[in-house]
């Protein structure tokens, strides 16, 4: 799978200021990707492509770049080897999936369904992979197959569904999309406009994929300006195409990207990212819980708050308010949030290194790894951030977790929202106590 090649990079770089310039050159023979020249390099071509989607700070990224640049001069004119530096690109990086780095995908005979590479990181193990998917590629061509780059080369394969693109009229316009909770990419179009008819097969093709990538929740449609002037006129269409972007609750905004389906898709991606909503904040009760979200996602942050009856409901409302806002801000990220009560999940806290004192305390684990990274600031929106923010470029003390696995987890009640109660003397009721037998006893 994906995720068995994948080597995450958030909690092993190491600690000194990393460079946040790219790992290629001009010089080498790795073609530098980025939305702007992938579609007429990779989508558009007929040859085998392997590209590598990776960070500049990622340890692991740094290790495999010289043996990328080896294999890349050893296939040179055989198989094209690529590089997107995907926390740039992260558009395109979302476009296919990534979610750790390095990952590498073949592009080959249908440049829309890439595989994973499955093998080695040395440049002998990566030089074999390529001639193993070119010697396939060759055999498929043989026996008639072929992959659909060509097909629709100027939509960058895959022409896509015409019904995908919504027909926006005067009427439907605001039914349609002002009163919709998705995002909108329109394009205000006139028939006659030659720039309209090279973009129409673009946003055809991107719609189409938007329309997957997002499972609907960016639409793309068409407004025929010619026809629907009221729409052209509330909107100031004063050229065609016009793009804009609309929505929910806020003024639409002129679109300034590529008129590619590589270009458009990627702006798209981004919009839908802007867009969903945070992770649910969730109540460590069970072993399912922690282990589920600590293994579905690239970390998990984890919050053991005070005992219910140091904060009250009101305080600890209000640290969880603090965990949502920066789930909230974080959102974009593949991360798991959780949180429980001190002393609910003894082992949990001394698997950390957090037990008996010092809440609220935080933790960010990398169950792949088995490291962990505590909080030493403040348990706040700037201390968080600040926290976070380390992690996310890959610095931060880190260390591993107690025992090398995650810990045994109790099962308890959710808290049910109140303040928490102390037991009186009058819970305590002495009237089936024979205190003469208990006498006896002691003796």
């Amino acid at each position: 799978s994906a995720r068995a090649t994948v080597r995450l990079c958030v909690l092993a770089c190491s600690l000194t200021v990393l460079s946040v310039h790219g790992l290629y050159s001009a010089s080498d023979d790795v073609v530098e990707l980025n939305p702007s020249n992938f579609n007429r390099e990779v989508m558009q071509s007929d040859s085998l492509w392997l590209v590598e989607f990776y960070a500049p700070w990622c340890g692991h990224c740094k290790n495999l770049a010289p043996e990328w640049k080896k294999a890349a001069t050893a296939l040179k004119g055989i198989v094209k080897v690529g590089a997107v530096d995907a926390d740039q690109h992260n558009s395109l990086g979302g476009q296919y999936g990534v979610r750790g780095f390095p990952t590498i995908k073949i592009f080959g005979a249908n440049k829309h369904k890439p595989e994973d590479y499955q093998g080695g990181r040395s440049s002998q193990a990566i030089v074999d992979s390529a001639l193993n998917a070119l010697r396939s590629l060759v055999k498929d061509r043989l026996g008639g197959k072929t992959g659909g780059s060509d097909s629709g080369r100027q939509s960058g394969g895959g022409a896509g569904n015409k019904k995908d693109v919504v027909e926006l009229t005067d009427d439907n316009f605001d039914s349609t999309v002002l009163d919709s909770g998705d995002v909108w990419m329109v394009e205000f179009f006139a028939p006659w406009c030659g720039h309209c008819k090279n973009l129409e097969p673009e946003w055809t093709a991107a719609a189409s994929e938007v329309k997957e990538q997002t499972k609907g929740k960016v639409k793309l449609g068409a407004v025929d300006a010619t026809v629907h002037q009221g729409l052209a006129s509330r909107y100031g269409i004063r050229g065609f195409p016009t793009i804009k972007i609309f929505r929910k609750g806020e003024e639409p905004e002129d679109y300034q990207g590529g008129r590619t389906r590589t270009d458009i898709v990627a702006h798209a991606l981004d919009l839908y990212s802007d867009n969903i909503p945070p992770p649910e904040l969730r109540e460590i009760l069970s072993e399912d819980i922690l282990k589920k979200t600590c293994e579905d996602y690239q970390l998990c942050i984890i919050s053991v708050l005070p005992h219910i009856l140091d904060t009250g409901a009101s305080g600890r409302n209000s640290y969880l308010e603090v965990m949502r806002t920066m789930a909230e801000k974080y959102k974009k990220k593949m991360w798991g949030w959780l949180w429980t009560e001190a002393g609910a999940q003894m082992e949990l806290e001394s698997s950390l290194g957090i037990g008996g004192f010092g809440y609220p305390a935080m933790a960010a684990i990398n169950a792949r790894k088995m490291k962990f990274a505590l909080l030493r600031g403040s348990f706040s929106e700037t201390g968080i951030h600040e926290f976070l923010r380390e992690l996310s470029v890959g610095r931060g003390s880190t260390a591993t977790v107690g025992g090398g696995a995650l810990p045994k987890i109790n099962t308890v009640e959710p808290w049910d929202g109140k303040d928490g109660v102390l037991p009186t003397e009058d819970d305590i009721d002495l009237s089936d106590v024979d205190l003469d037998e208990l006498e006896k006893t002691e003796l």
